[in-house]
């Protein structure tokens, strides 16, 4: 992700957006001839001239649930698949990591590809995907068929977001304006929403038509996403258009080789799967795993400090400190949530014998705290206050879940999924406000597909704690295990979040 030209940008309060030549110079204010309302938001009668209309962003939000819906819809269908297959909890954390492995590769790329070729293109190439990945899953004879569709279905729904925010940003443009925070936050609150009913929704179907349904109903979403995406997003303007004629680009676009970075792509992929082998089974680690990983990465860092085009800019995160602060924080903050999502869940099923469509039901406080808090992070215009609050329940909720076991009486149960709920809406909302405050805008494609690779890459480390606490079995030993160092991961994201002078500026 080349935002090297643009760090001259951030400044101690926060990105100034008029300094970026490449914007209309209208862009960071109102259309000619309208003045904004005072929220940001599309009222009044010229709404469509405007732009930002609700068909455009329809296919977008569809789209942005996907990949969210299905990281947390397969929590309560893991003990069903196990037993299908006889294996345990640590082989179905595959089901988990290698979702997350290929997101947090495909996240970055395809956002690159998104700003490069054009958002539609990219964003109609990812549903496609999608249905096959469902077509896979739903007929899957073997677990191995299952970790085939997971792969296709972390790659294809990568595409979404990405694509979604550089549809926006094209929209901005056409019509002279930022946009708006209202339109920003139906997207932020369709991932988080959808992340949130995850489970919910996934204990339905497994008691209704089995766990193959948590496959099968990613076909008729994609296909309306589809439809909807050929009928109402734009079609992309060539690629030298997108190159643009600015002084530090050339009038012919740049070649896609060179803009991908594919020596780049490949060390930080092999990197990170060599990082993950490792990881998911920490009950036995093979050390010896450790030394292709750290020849990876210091080829991937020689590499990246090299090239023109890096993949990952690091020299752009090492001079971006609110940016990078942000990536951090937000990779800490969802090791801690998929901790509870999946952990949390198989406990309930394993170590206190509940169903999958029961356990659901348990997760619903959780979800309905988590999109009602989406809903309020995305209507505040702060950020530090709700991520403090996010960070202290986080830390509270963990605590909570070291004093549970299989005793433990009901109202403690919800309580316990409903501190990790709220904490999930404000997150979610206020992360992608700091990413859009502190990120060049030329280049939000592709920094919201890295923003998203920290949150995987966060996740991929609480399935590798879950699958160390519980072995073959959750237990309440495990869960405690797991609580402990949730709590001391808490304290620090606490400790971040308090010191980071850049989340004192408003979004």
């Amino acid at each position: 992700m080349s935002l090297r030209d643009d760090t001259r940008s951030v400044t101690r309060g926060g990105t100034d957006l008029t300094k970026h030549a490449h914007l209309p110079a209208q862009a960071t204010g109102p259309a000619p001839g309208h003045a904004p309302d005072h929220d940001g938001s599309d009222r009044g009668p010229d709404r469509a001239a405007r732009g930002f209309s609700g068909r455009l962003t329809a296919p977008l939000l569809i789209g942005s649930l996907l990949n969210p819906l299905n990281t947390t819809m397969i929590s309560t269908a893991l003990v069903s698949i196990g037993q299908t297959f006889g294996i345990g909890s640590a082989d179905t954390a595959w089901l988990i990591s290698v979702l997350y492995l290929a997101s947090a590769v495909a996240q970055p790329v395809l956002g690159k590809l998104a700003d490069a070729l054009g958002p539609r293109r990219i964003f109609l190439a990812g549903l496609v995907v999608v249905f096959a990945s469902g077509l896979v899953g739903t007929a899957a004879t073997s677990f191995t068929w299952l970790i085939v569709s997971r792969l296709l279905l972390g790659i294809g729904t990568s595409a979404a977001y990405p694509a979604a925010m550089s549809v926006l940003r094209d929209e901005g443009k056409r019509v002279g304006r930022q946009p708006p925070r209202t339109v920003l936050a139906r997207v932020s609150f369709a991932a988080l929403g959808s992340a949130a009913v995850g489970p919910t929704l996934g204990g339905l179907l497994v008691t209704l038509v089995g766990w193959r349904g948590i496959f099968a109903v990613n076909l008729p979403v994609a296909l309306i996403a589809f439809v909807a995406a050929l009928i109402w997003i734009p079609a992309d303007p060539p690629r030298a258009a997108r190159a643009g004629t600015g002084a530090d680009r050339a009038d012919r676009p740049e070649p896609l080789r060179t803009a991908l970075d594919p020596l780049g792509i490949t060390l930080f992929a092999t990197a990170l799967t060599v990082l993950v082998f490792f990881l998911l089974d920490l009950a036995h680690p093979a050390w010896w795993l450790l030394a292709p990983f750290a020849v990876l990465t210091a080829l991937l860092v020689r590499w990246q400090l090299r090239t023109p085009r890096p993949f990952i800019d690091l020299r752009m995160l090492a001079g971006n400190g609110p940016l990078a602060r942000t990536y951090l924080r937000h990779g800490l903050s969802y090791l801690l949530i998929y901790c509870v999502m999946y952990g949390y869940t198989q406990w309930l099923e394993e170590g206190r014998g509940f169903s999958s469509g029961y356990t659901g039901l348990l997760m619903l406080p959780m979800s309905v705290a988590a999109l009602a808090c989406s809903l309020l992070g995305a209507r505040t215009k702060s950020i530090r206050g709700p991520l403090t609050l996010a960070c202290l329940l986080l830390t509270a909720g963990a605590g909570l879940l070291a004093f549970i076991g299989g005793d433990s009486p009901l109202a403690l149960l919800l309580v316990a999924g409903a501190c990790f709920g709220i904490p999930q809406g404000l997150i979610g909302t206020s992360n992608q406000a700091a990413v859009q405050a502190h990120a060049p805008p030329k280049d939000i494609g592709s920094a919201a597909g890295l923003q998203r690779t920290a949150q995987y890459i966060g996740a991929i480390a609480a399935s590798s704690l879950i699958a160390l606490a519980y072995g073959q079995k959750a237990g309440d030993s495990g869960l405690h295990l797991m609580a402990f160092v949730s709590v001391g991961l808490g304290v620090l994201l606490i400790v971040l979040t308090l010191t980071d002078r850049a989340l004192r500026v408003r979004s």
